[in-house]
């Protein structure tokens, strides 16, 4: 007689297992981010992050290689984020600015995350630094999707006087810069969203308004007509 029985325990205890895993994963990250975000990349220790998260620093090997990998995966995922709020590529120059509005809305909501970029963004001017060439670039797409971004608005008509597609882009990276620091410093003195958002009508005529906000007042009116 053949023996047809088969179990289900081995497939389930992989996804227990990798849920485990990727949950230790997402602490070592939320660990990661305050320690070099307190003390920079260079004073932060893998000890250090390992004794928050309640591991080993073995452990912490186990799933980070070395301190440089752990550094790019706490900046990737920060970007994973920016990139949800922001649609750098998107053609509506009118979504990409708001969405510079909404993620600097959320970033006070995580001061950490804000911390580390100030941190790691001034640390990083070293050419030794291991985030060098990573802020180096992200500078340079930045700049370039914003200045996508103003030139779409400068061909319709949009910029304001004296503003040029290029100028626009420095300025408004420079401020968002500026202001995150200022922030970290008072955070009661400067409202980070709403002076991104008074930059931006400075400097271009923006529509500010959400595509599902655009579809509730045309319903709104038609029932008011009929």
């Amino acid at each position: 007689m053949t023996n047809t029985t088969t179990t289900t325990k081995a497939p389930r205890r992989a996804r227990g297992e990798y849920a485990k895993t990727r949950k230790r994963r997402e602490a070592i990250l939320d660990a990661a981010l305050e320690v070099f975000a307190e003390g920079g990349y260079r004073s932060g220790s893998l000890r250090e992050v390992a004794q928050r998260v309640g591991i080993s620093e073995a452990g912490l090997l186990h799933h980070f290689p070395n301190k440089v990998a752990l550094l790019e995966a706490v900046l990737s995922r920060r970007d994973d984020r920016s990139r949800e709020m922001v649609p750098l590529d998107s053609d509506d120059p009118h979504a990409a600015l708001r969405g510079v509005v909404a993620l600097a809305a959320y970033n006070a909501t995580v001061p950490g995350v804000v911390e580390l970029y100030c941190t790691l963004s001034a640390e990083a001017t070293a050419p030794d630094h291991p985030a060098h060439a990573y802020f180096t670039r992200r500078y340079e797409t930045t700049r370039a999707a914003f200045l996508k971004s103003f030139s779409t608005l400068g061909s319709q008509g949009r910029l304001r006087p004296g503003v040029t597609p290029r100028r626009a882009a420095i300025v408004l990276i420079a401020l968002w810069d500026g202001l995150q620091v200022q922030w970290l410093l008072d955070r009661d003195i400067v409202d980070i969203a709403d002076a991104l958002h008074e930059c931006i009508d400075a400097l271009a005529d923006v529509d500010w308004t959400e595509p599902g906000e655009a579809s509730d007042a045309v319903a709104g009116s038609d029932e008011d007509a009929g």
